[in-house]
């Protein structure tokens, strides 16, 4: 009960000191707030494009693989890389044929064109000319109506898949199945809508395309860039194998010597993994040091402060003895005024952080879980602990006799 009281009382006249310096205390938690935004921030777009990658990443598939001319990170090999040739529609065919792992081979081409339905059109809108199996190696699934039949795709068939966002914004509240659109002004008939996939790592919508039989493809865009092939393999125990199966069928179709390199690349999901964990460290490391930096600012902005509020207070320290107040209750009072000005620092970088975020959603994706505000407010704690400890401790070993002279 005493101890309730003495923690009321301290509270109490750290609170009224606050308010009586009110600009002084509001310039020690500046330092405070720097670091708790920086904190917050930083983990309010890690924990962001954590969220968007391993959505986005599911899409791509761990046991999917893609033969392209370009590595995913190329680096200073750009030039190398450039200079290869294209990978063909027709490599898939050979793949199918051969391959003995995989389960679906999906070539992918893509262009930009306008589409139309009635009155209402979009531009530059990806059109994706592929076949029916890239449905199972893409891993997506269809909200409405179908995907396209084999059948289509070999007959080259006018018809057309409509990701989410081209349906709610080129047909609105019409049902688009059956219906026809045009696409680079030709009619195509919708017959599938695709479920909502969001944004690619939270940057790039996957839901305003189009996916019509590849054979069409060619016909409406006879200059285009290489095809991706891409390939689901039976089973993950079988990825390496199926690796280097694929590699050898390339390097066979392609007519490469023994001795030449390979002249294409086969990515994998795993490579997206490593790359995202090397940046979100790089991230992580700038950010704790940035962090580390202004909380340790911060610090000492309090502590040098509290040393100040100290010395002026050192009179009131000695009535304060004089009439009863134990070592513990003085160092309990100054090391409570010490953790709410850093609190306050911390709720206010709290909210700044999460103002910023907002702006911050606009380029990059952000999320505020709880346990990074909670983190925010346990850190700006520990800094006033930290800080103010030293200045309490003091106070409290103050003599109260040479207090009560104290001018």
């Amino acid at each position: 009960m005493k101890f309730i009281l003495q923690l009321q009382e301290s509270f109490k006249i750290a609170i009224q000191s606050i308010l009586a310096h009110k600009l002084r205390s509001a310039l020690t938690t500046l330092g405070v707030v720097i670091g708790i935004v920086s904190v917050t921030l930083m983990n309010m777009t890690i924990e962001g494009l954590e969220k968007a990658f391993r959505s986005s990443i599911s899409s791509i598939g761990a046991d999917v693989l893609y033969i392209q001319k370009w590595a995913w990170f190329a680096g200073e090999d750009w030039w190398k890389y450039r200079n290869r040739r294209e990978i063909q529609i027709s490599y898939a065919k050979d793949i199918k044929d051969r391959s003995t792992y995989a389960v679906a081979v999906a070539p992918t081409v893509f262009a930009n064109a306008t589409i139309r339905y009635g009155s209402n059109s979009m531009e530059n809108i990806y059109i994706i000319g592929t076949t029916d199996e890239y449905i199972y190696t893409a891993g997506i699934s269809v909200e409405n109506g179908r995907f396209m039949s084999e059948v289509e795709v070999k007959a080259e068939r006018p018809v057309c898949v409509i990701g989410a966002e081209i349906a709610e914004k080129l047909f609105g509240n019409i049902n688009p199945i059956g219906r026809e659109m045009k696409i680079a002004g030709k009619t195509f008939r919708v017959v599938g809508v695709l479920e909502k996939q969001g944004k690619f790592l939270g940057l790039e919508s996957l839901d305003d395309r189009v996916y019509i039989p590849i054979g069409q493809f060619i016909k409406m865009f006879p200059w285009r860039r290489g095809a991706t092939i891409t390939v689901k393999v039976r089973s993950m125990d079988e990825i390496e194998e199926a690796i280097e199966e694929l590699r050898g069928i390339m390097r066979a179709v392609r007519k490469l010597k023994p001795w030449q390199e390979d002249d294409f690349s086969i990515n994998r999901q795993e490579l997206l993994l490593n790359a995202y964990n090397q940046t979100i460290g790089v991230i992580g490391t700038v950010g704790i040091g940035i962090t580390v930096l202004s909380l340790i600012v911060g610090g000492i902005g309090i502590m040098n402060i509290m040393f100040v509020s100290v010395k002026e207070r050192t009179k009131e320290i000695g009535i304060r003895k004089a009439v009863g107040a134990t070592q513990k209750s003085i160092l309990m009072q100054f090391l409570i005024e010490a953790t709410l000005i850093s609190s306050i620092g911390g709720i206010i970088g709290l909210i700044f952080a999460v103002i910023l975020g907002f702006v911050v959603d606009q380029i990059l994706p952000t999320t505020l879980p709880l346990w990074v505000a909670l983190l925010s407010i346990f850190i700006s704690i520990m800094v006033g602990i930290i800080s103010g400890f030293i200045p309490a401790y003091r106070a409290s070993k103050v003599d109260p006799v040479e207090s009560l002279r104290y001018e």
